[in-house]
């Protein structure tokens, strides 16, 4: 047990960049050097502010609060006397959530409020812990900014607190993470930069905005993360800066072209992922009622005179095949950037159906960031539709967000209606490659499986379906909903799962089990 922990964590660290492990050594000496000489930040820095404009603000209200209530992830805390901004009962996302500030734009949100809960973070500052943490810092610098520039308040203790938290972020820059973290850091200090007038701060988000959105939006538009949340929550980002840079012009707007480009970009992949009914895939770490939706984006972006650019699907690995009957997205690609898979899930060749309009087969979804048996349910390969062999995940995952060996396709071919594609995830362990072929009808869809091995395997596919979609056995098939599914094996058994579309928020839901050995076809008749 003890060797394979040592594999599995030196697998992990073998996929990651040398500034990432660089980084991680740096902070942490240097943090055991400053716990021995009692070094700590100031939390107040004389300074001056810039009021910005902005052509108008999208409210993304997902968080709440009313009258020391605070509401985030479908959990509720009151705080009867002081605000306790350490809260850490509902776990580390939920305190994250509560010092964001996002709810500073909630509609019942007036001035005086906003001003007073401000003041209260800062009086207890001193004593705030994951909410001086760069990620926080840099989310909550945005609000605060935003929030600060539509009342045109002038506060030079709010200024003196948030200009000090900026210095903070500054020596903290997330480069042991990467991903999407670095990347929010740099947005964050495009805001601080204009609204400081700043330029040392303007210089080194103008260096991790180019250098990060270069690297983390493909070619085809996604953010490489491959999370679809995710990439909503960094086009909002973009379309923010964007509002930004084209209303308060400093700079001669020279960061404008790139912004624009990549929103572009964005913004039509997100609208080729998007279903009819407006929602988006839960595919790998994604929930609802986290990001704004995409209509929500579309509306942002006309505001701006942003336009969709669309491109074919491609280097994110996913497609899309629809008709007047069905829509369906599929994973055919890599779980993600090697360096920062942390929220990939062991899903490949998982795939998604919608028929009419309505989630008919689906993602089991995202509950919790959690350390806990939930979290390594939600990202293993029995809660995705695919192929686990002999009871073991494609990419081993563990922790709430490492990977250790991960799945690879290696080969996908792609004609009129036909994909088929192959991953190496069980090779090494197994000896196995598993391929995956989908044939489209215009009323029908066709799922193969092969396992290509020397040796006899336990393979198991599964599909699950969205709540309120009943499955009902018949003598040679499968009925769900009118939706007739035919199995060449019959080894069939329906059970439940539970359905996760948003943090903390579970439903049931019925999923089918399928036992083969070295092939299986499964047909969806619509």
């Amino acid at each position: 047990m003890i060797i394979h922990k040592l594999q599995r964590l030196i697998i992990t660290i073998f996929y990651l960049k040398f500034i990432q492990i660089y980084m991680r050594v740096y902070y942490g000496m240097r943090q055991k050097f400053r716990k021995i000489t009692r070094f700590k930040y100031p939390l107040s820095l004389q300074t001056s502010n810039t009021n910005l404009q902005y052509s108008f603000i999208l409210v993304n209200p997902r968080s709440y609060v009313y009258r020391n209530k605070f509401t985030f992830l479908n959990i509720s805390k009151s705080f009867s006397e002081k605000i306790d901004w350490n809260y850490n009962n509902n776990g580390k996302l939920w305190t994250y959530n509560l010092t964001y500030f996002d709810y500073l734009y909630q509609e019942e949100m007036k001035k005086e409020e906003g001003i007073g809960l401000i003041n209260d973070f800062i009086e207890q500052s001193a004593f705030i812990k994951d909410g001086l943490e760069p990620f926080p810092i840099s989310l909550r610098g945005m609000n605060w900014i935003k929030f600060l520039s539509r009342y045109q308040i002038a506060d030079q203790n709010i200024n003196n607190s948030l200009y000090a938290q900026y210095m903070i972020l500054m020596d903290n820059l997330e480069y042991h993470l990467l991903g999407n973290h670095l990347l929010e850091n740099g947005f964050s200090l495009l805001f601080a930069a204009y609204y400081f007038q700043d330029e040392k701060l303007y210089a080194k988000a103008k260096k991790i905005v180019r250098e990060e959105l270069e690297e983390q939006i493909l070619a085809d538009g996604a953010h490489f993360e491959l999370s679809p949340m995710y990439h909503q929550i960094i086009l909002y980002r973009v379309l923010d800066c964007i509002n930004l840079v084209q209303n308060n012009h400093w700079h001669n707007n020279e960061m404008l072209p790139l912004l624009t480009k990549k929103a572009e970009i964005m913004l039509g992949w997100l609208n080729t992922m998007t279903y009819k009914n407006g929602s988006i895939p839960l595919l790998n770490d994604t929930a609802n009622q986290i990001a704004p939706t995409t209509n929500e984006l579309n509306e942002y972006a006309n505001g701006l005179n942003i336009k969709r650019k669309i491109l074919a699907l491609s280097e994110s690995g996913y497609r899309k095949i629809e008709n007047s009957k069905y829509e369906m997205i599929i994973d055919v690609g890599n779980i993600g950037p090697d360096y920062i898979p942390g929220h990939a899930h062991s899903d490949t060749f998982n795939f998604e159906l919608y028929i009419a309009g309505k989630p008919f087969i689906v993602d089991t979804g995202l509950s919790t960031y959690e350390t806990n048996e939930r979290r390594m349910l939600e990202r293993s390969t029995v809660s995705h539709n695919t192929v686990e062999i002999d009871g073991i995940n494609q990419s081993e995952i563990w922790g709430a967000f490492r990977v250790a060996s991960r799945a690879k396709v290696i080969a996908l071919a792609e004609k009129d209606n036909y994909i088929s594609a192959s991953h190496d995830g069980y090779k090494k362990r197994l000896g196995t490659i598993h391929q995956r072929e989908f044939i489209f009808g215009e009323s029908s869809i066709k799922v193969i499986d092969t396992i290509h091995s020397k040796n006899i395997h336990d393979a198991v596919a599964r599909l699950h379906f969205y709540p309120g979609v009943h499955i009902e056995k018949k003598d040679d098939y499968i009925v769900c909903n009118g939706i007739e599914i035919y199995s060449s094996s019959n080894e069939l058994e329906i059970l439940e799962y539970l359905y996760a579309s948003e943090f903390n928020k579970t439903v049931p839901a019925q999923k089918l089990k399928i036992k083969f050995k070295d092939r299986l076809e499964v047909e969806i008749q619509i």
